[in-house]
């Protein structure tokens, strides 16, 4: 099924070249066509051994050059998206975002001196800032994609008896549009690598931190980021049901390795909160006990695995591959209570893109996130993080 070009909103019909000058809009499509230099962790690791101030100017330098054709593939991407996407409001506004960092990258001067790096430094901060929101913002208009297409989907009576499932007819599946979950794969990607390079520029100006390059940690200890993950997860849950299952946590207490803090936290907190609410829905009306969620880290000589396991009832072989959707969660979207300024809640369920960006988040240093299941009895998630730091970012 093909869907109609969406409803536009009073902010359509923006194209790129109605808004911005014909230099402006060549100079995109000429970077949009340039080679993306994707970087290693351990790359950021070597280079972080450097004197501080050669980190700094060579770092600004790559990212004068990097970004703006990073940002040039992402603005040509946007204005050629499937289904009427790339008229929608909360996607022209991402888009002119995108633009507006790439004007002000492209307009800055070479950098040639420390004095230039500080004022470089501080445009890649007004973008961060910029850029904050651009999850929720493309979140909402692929949601009001998918109520456009089920609004099109024949209704019941309309349909025959045949194409009926169980009874009734099942919603709108994004599955069923592989260039909506491409594009989404790609573009989220490609957020978590500029965030990632320009974060990494900026931690380099703060105060020298023992055992850190910028983000990255040089001998993080899974076992302690996990407890931090399970604490926020759990209050999390104590806040929507009003108690929380247990978890254990099985690990070598003296294992370390470099990575990322925030990237493993974020995906950590996202399992955890998955098995705490299902082991909760599961046992919400028991008497018994729920059985503890098991956390397992493992250490290898190229990955570093960690298991999170439950038992809250499983997932269906059908529906497994429905949880690597976007949008798709059993529970009601808090996109639909969002105003246009807000960032996204903090939920312990419905927003519909943890599990798909945290197997971004593990793909990008290259590892990656598997989930196994066996329905009526629980759900094995497996992280797996390279932890030679030798995999060149995917870039889109």
């Amino acid at each position: 099924m093909r869907a109609k070009t969406g409803t536009k909103s009073a902010s359509s019909g923006r194209k790129l070249g109605e808004k911005f000058s014909k230099d402006v809009v060549d100079d995109i499509y000429r970077g949009s066509f340039r080679s993306q230099t994707g970087v290693s962790l351990k790359y950021m690791l070597d280079f972080g051994a450097q004197p501080i101030h050669r980190q700094l100017m060579v770092s600004a330098q790559f990212l004068h050059n990097e970004l703006p054709v990073r940002l040039a593939h992402r603005v040509a991407e946007l204005e050629n998206l499937p289904f009427g996407l790339s008229d929608m409001a909360q996607v022209l506004d991402v888009r002119d975002w995108y633009v507006e960092s790439f004007r002000e990258l492209r307009s800055f001067p070479p950098i040639e001196n420390m004095e230039d790096e500080e004022k470089f430094t501080n445009i890649l901060k007004r973008i961060m800032y910029r850029h904050e929101n651009v999850v929720p913002m493309i979140a909402r208009a692929v949601l009001e994609l998918k109520e456009q297409l089920e609004a099109q989907r024949p209704k019941e009576s309309q349909r025959p008896a045949t194409a009926r499932r169980g009874g009734t007819y099942a919603t709108t599946d994004l599955n069923e549009f592989p260039e909506v979950h491409q594009f989404l794969d790609g573009f989220y990607m490609s957020r978590i690598g500029m965030r990632m390079l320009i974060g990494q520029h900026v931690a380099l100006h703060d105060p020298p931190k023992d055992g850190y390059i910028g983000l990255i940690c040089t001998s993080l200890s899974p076992l302690e980021v996990a407890r931090d993950a399970i604490a926020d997860a759990r209050a999390i849950c104590m806040r929507e049901y009003g108690d929380a299952p247990e978890v254990e946590l099985f690990g070598e207490e003296g294992f370390t390795f470099a990575y990322v803090p925030g990237h493993l936290h974020q995906m950590l907190f996202e399992l955890v909160k998955n098995s705490l609410r299902a082991v909760s829905d599961k046992y919400a009306d028991s008497d018994v006990t729920p059985p503890p969620i098991r956390i397992v880290i493992a250490e290898g000589a190229e990955d570093v695995t960690i298991k999170v396991s439950d038992e809250g009832g499983g997932i269906r072989r059908s529906g497994l591959a429905k949880i690597w959707t976007y949008l798709y969660s059993t529970a009601r979207s808090p996109l639909k209570d969002m105003d246009a300024d807000s960032a996204g809640p903090v939920v312990l369920a419905g927003y519909g893109y943890g599990l798909p960006l945290s197997r971004l988040y593990a793909r990008y240093f290259g590892g990656d996130l598997q989930v196994l299941s066996m329905e009526n009895y629980g759900t094995d998630a497996y992280l797996h993080l390279n932890r030679l730091g030798n995999m060149a970012e995917p870039l889109p």
